[in-house]
């Protein structure tokens, strides 16, 4: 039994290709182990405020040592962090968004993002400090972007997850969704490709 949380990121609901991406991978994963829980954070529903100074430092002190106003700065923070710490699968939807994902996606990266917690200088090199998860990321692109594109933000997410102690990001990707003659035939592809994977 596994607890999965399934980021969504997606401003257009039950449209969203990404989501629908992110959903095959979660069925596939129930198949073969039924008992999984999901744990489901929309950040178009309920995003994550962008960070600031004040929310910052309050994530920084220690639990037991946070006064009322410092424990309300960081209860954004606080939140995503028991629901990374508490997963073992993170399947995520990444939406292309003028040629990026959503801030949404950056701003919940930024707040899980906490020395101590996530990751720790304390021996003078970066020590990522969740182990034993695996991350699906589910790319969906309106256009077909054969200049890199794509590549460049899946290492940037590879790299982040990896300086949190995640190596094991398996991609999955689906282009031209915006283009009514490529949309069903890639989103076909993509998911037959899922479910051949996680088979």
């Amino acid at each position: 039994m596994a607890n999965i949380l399934n980021i969504k990121t997606s401003i257009v609901g039950e449209n969203s290709v990404s989501s629908k991406l992110s959903q095959t991978v979660i069925n596939q994963l129930l198949q073969k182990d039924p008992g999984s829980k999901v744990v489901v954070r929309d950040l178009a529903l309920n995003p994550i405020p962008h960070l600031e100074n004040h929310q910052f430092n309050a994530s920084r002190v220690a639990d037991a040592e946070k006064s009322e106003e410092e424990k309300e700065a960081s209860k954004y923070s606080d939140e995503a962090l028991k629901e990374v710490q508490e997963a073992d699968i993170i399947v995520i939807g990444v939406p292309f968004y003028n040629f990026s994902f959503p801030s949404t996606l950056k701003s919940w990266i930024d707040n899980i993002s906490v020395a101590g917690k996530t990751f720790s200088y304390a021996d003078g090199t970066p020590k990522g400090l969740l182990q034993n998860k695996k991350v699906y990321l589910n790319f969906a692109a309106g256009g077909v972007y054969e200049n890199g594109l794509i590549e460049g933000i899946e290492t940037y997410l590879k790299t982040f997850f990896g300086f949190i102690g995640i190596t094991d990001v398996e991609v999955f990707k689906s282009q031209g969704t915006m283009i009514p003659q490529l949309k069903e035939e890639n989103l076909s592809k993509t998911v037959a490709h899922i479910e051949a994977v996680l088979a």
